[in-house]
């Protein structure tokens, strides 16, 4: 099955360099570009997308408003979000906009196959070590005051869901938890298959967000 791919940045030769990666591949196909936001809405219309790779600084309209937009419609494509990191300081916002993920822009090409192939999939692909440096580095974006968290849904919560979650919430991956708390990894995927559907989550990006949102857990990972 071939995956189709929307490129969207307003840098052409970026652009040109991930079609270059991408047209290497035999089960990927880029069927449409952007150079905003507002381009690769209209071009949804006309085209059937799977993955979006969305930059986030752009003119026109932004990545983050787009990826909002893409993501409210119905039967949506898949939004890996692009960011520099460093400079760019709308990351979080387009996790919270419904992207499944996001890489940054130099990621090695083998990195980002397997994020477009994962995204594809259905899985998040956001790196347990950069989910912690983007969250911390948003911290004060978040709510920091130290009473117990209150929202409704984490009353739904086992207390062995609700551990599982504080560690998926600091990045940690299935298989470091399972080796935390002596588990086998699969027993860790059922406890976070049962928190997303608890929770009404789409994946485990949104584990984090709702996490540090809620102040389960804050800068640092406390």
């Amino acid at each position: 099955m071939t995956i189709r791919v929307m490129l969207v940045d307003d840098q052409v030769l970026l652009r040109t360099g991930f079609r270059m990666v991408l047209a290497a591949q035999p089960d990927m196909e880029v069927v449409a570009e952007a150079g905003d936001g507002a381009e690769a809405i209209a071009n949804l219309r006309a085209t059937a997308v799977d993955v979006v790779l969305m930059d986030v600084r752009m003119p026109k309209l932004d990545g983050v408003e787009a990826t909002r937009r893409i993501c409210a419609a119905p039967n949506p494509p898949k939004v890996l979000i692009l960011t520099t990191f460093d400079l760019d300081e709308y990351a979080f916002s387009g996790l919270k906009a419904g992207a499944s993920g996001f890489m940054l822009k130099d990621v090695p090409p083998a990195e980002l196959l397997a994020a477009i192939r994962s995204v594809h999939s259905g899985d998040a692909v956001v790196a347990p070590s950069t989910t912690r440096r983007l969250l911390d580095r948003f911290a004060p974006m978040l709510p920091t005051g130290t009473k117990e968290p209150e929202h409704k849904q984490l009353e739904r919560l086992t207390e062995r869901e609700r551990e599982v979650m504080l560690l998926v919430a600091q990045g940690l991956s299935n298989g470091e938890i399972a080796a935390r708390l002596v588990l086998s990894e699969a027993t860790v995927k059922t406890h976070v298959g049962r928190i997303l559907t608890k929770l009404e989550l789409r994946d485990r990006v949104q584990v984090v967000v709702l996490a540090y949102e809620t102040g389960l857990v804050r800068a640092g990972g406390a």
